[in-house]
């Protein structure tokens, strides 16, 4: 009984716990289909249906214009249109210098499409650069730009960077000579190094005063980014940065990340209206201590400052048993001089040192000395009192002053035309793979892009994961987003196991305990159950010889008329007696019971 109590807890947790995992898995996909920015109609399609058989890739074509599009079809196309840099890194080693890092096309380890190939950087510990040139350079006119691209880290990462970096146009642009400072106007997309995971929004923003291009790094992503960096599958990374000043961040089209070029960026566009005037200084009779020592207080005539802090205690004796000729430490008696020792090299060979065995039990060994006790009229440096300072004026701060380099960008959207796309990077990690790189300014051409592409592979890659997922990982994948549900996790692992325990440790009843409980509501005892039965018994044998028995009766009273009535009535005084000579009466209730023993 208690083995199927145990079971059926458990079975009904593990219910309740499928149940939590599929619904939150249930809520990711609606959360996934909301943010897709996809307006839904009648005529389309239900959503996605896990395939067992992997797709056939097909090239896939953008509805609309693009200004760049690169889907990595074929090894010769890539090779015509991207550029390898042939630069040195400034500033690096001679043997780390160079951007020699491999690149490859080819399909990832686990394609979840077949026959469609990426872009794949295959080199660990080296710099890498690559770059193209866009279809036709892509001017903030007006336009929002849209930005996407696809990564999978194929084997994790440990530490590097899978972001881009749209170069800016210019006539001294050269993708051989792409290094880190070639300029730039957007860096995009994800950077791990340790338990740091970044998604990288930069743009280079013109000082309109000194004309110098500044770096504004966009606010760090509230979202969660660590999954995106471990589990091996296929992420899309998206921005979108609007005539309106206003950008967003998506991953797998949810957005991690919003806000406007004008207040979320570090340091700010524009510079404060107003500054510390950096030539002001302190005067010198600024004091700005909160408090002094008290300069009318005297050290008092009777303090000794000459007195140490402990003193030896004079009244203090050699403890008994305390051996002063023996050592503490004496040489190993059972250690031999090494066969190899010599003492020309070596020097002269001394056995090591072992406790003392004799000082085990003794109160001590050695010379013995008497303690230090602390020292009663010690009293320390004389120290005057502090007091709070009447002259003083508070923290000195240099006044304020209008900011000689002070100017208004109303419009940061207005940034450097881009003239190309490249990816300059460093990773520990190898076999980081990317595809589907598309820059556009209509959302719904990169939808239906999206739908076309990373939406079949994340389907796939999904299946192909649930297929042979513990129950651990689904709890872990589950609550890496929602951190609330491991309070649910616990509830229904933790309960179920104080409920079985529980059960365990009382279920042994005392047999006094039983019978009280029996005394108190009457219940039936296990000897009454067995007496009912036998009762039950006896009268259905009693009834059926008592049909047999009126038979005969009811024979001779047809034949002989009256008689038969007198001889009823004999029988019923016969029966009267027999009961009255002791026969058990017979009764109509349903269960009779002994009388119960105390």
């Amino acid at each position: 009984m208690k083995a199927w109590y145990c079971l059926c807890i458990v079975s009904i947790s593990l219910l309740i716990l499928s149940a939590v995992l599929v619904s939150a898995t249930d809520f990711e996909d609606e959360e996934e289909d909301k943010d897709d920015g996809i307006v839904e109609t009648e005529d389309k399609e239900e959503p996605q249906i896990f395939h067992k058989e992997r797709p056939v890739y097909e090239r896939p074509v953008p509805s609309g214009q693009t200004y760049f599009y690169e889907p990595f079809d074929t090894r010769a196309e890539f090779l015509k249109r991207w550029v390898q840099s042939q630069a040195k890194k400034d500033g690096a080693e001679e043997h780390l210098a160079k951007y020699d890092g491999k690149w490859v096309i080819d399909e990832p380890k686990e394609s979840p499409i077949i026959n469609d190939l990426g872009l794949i950087l295959k080199s660990k510990a080296k710099h890498h650069a690559i770059a193209a040139k866009l279809d036709k350079p892509f001017e903030f006119n007006g336009k929002p730009l849209i930005v996407q691209y696809e990564v999978k880290f194929q084997n994790g990462i440990d530490c590097g960077g899978a972001y881009i970096k749209l170069l800016s146009k210019g006539e001294n642009l050269n993708l051989k000579s792409f290094t880190d400072k070639t300029p730039y106007t957007i860096m995009f997309g994800p950077d791990k190094c340790g338990n740091d995971h970044k998604l990288h929004f930069i743009f280079r923003h013109k000082n309109l005063k000194t004309g110098v291009f500044e770096e504004k790094h966009a606010e760090k992503p509230t979202a969660k980014l660590d999954n995106f960096f471990t589990d091996r599958k296929t992420h899309l990374y998206t921005l979108t940065v609007n005539p309106d000043n206003t950008y967003e961040v998506k991953v797998d089209n949810g957005v991690v990340a919003s806000g406007d070029l004008l207040t979320n960026f570090s340091p700010p566009v524009n510079p404060p209206k107003e500054i510390e005037d950096p030539d002001d200084q302190k005067p010198a009779d600024w004091d700005d201590r909160e408090r002094i020592p008290d300069p009318e207080a005297k050290k008092p005539e009777d303090w000794d400052e000459s007195e140490p802090a402990t003193i030896i205690d004079e009244d203090a004796v050699i403890p008994s048993g305390w051996l002063e000729d023996e050592e503490v430490y004496i040489p190993d008696p059972s250690a031999t001089k090494p066969a190899d020792w010599d003492d020309e090299m070596d020097g002269e060979w001394e056995a090591p040192r072992i406790d003392n065995p004799k000082c085990k039990d003794a109160a001590g060994c050695g010379k013995w000395e008497k303690p230090s006790i602390p020292n009663p009229k010690y009293k320390g440096t004389w120290k005057a009192p502090m007091i709070e300072n009447p002259n003083y004026k508070g923290e000195w701060k240099p006044k304020v002053i209008p900011n000689p380099n002070y100017f208004e960008d109303k419009n940061p959207y207005k940034m450097t035309p881009i003239g190309a796309i490249g990816l300059e990077l460093w990773s520990m990690t190898d076999d980081i793979l990317f595809d589907n790189f598309i820059i556009a300014d209509n959302e719904t051409v990169i939808n239906e892009l999206t739908a076309l592409t990373w939406e079949v592979k994340s389907v796939q890659e999904r299946a192909a994961a649930s297929t042979g997922q513990s129950i651990m990982q689904a709890i872990k994948d589950a609550t890496n987003e929602r951190p609330w549900l491991w309070a649910v996790v616990i509830l229904v692992v933790v309960l179920p196991i104080v409920l079985i325990i529980t059960y365990l440790c009382t279920g042994s009843v005392k047999p006094e305990d039983i019978d009280a409980h029996r005394k108190k509501f009457d219940d039936p005892s296990p000897d009454d159950e067995v007496d009912e039965v036998k009762d039950e018994e006896a009268e259905k044998t009693e009834e059926a010889e008592g049909v047999t028995a009126e038979a005969p009766d009811e024979i001779s009273e047809a034949g002989a008329g009256g008689d038969g009535n007198s001889q009823n009535e004999e029988a019923d005084e016969g029966d009267d007696e027999s009961e009255s000579k002791g026969s058990p009466k017979k009764t109509n209730s349903p269960r009779k019971r002994k009388t119960r023993k105390e």
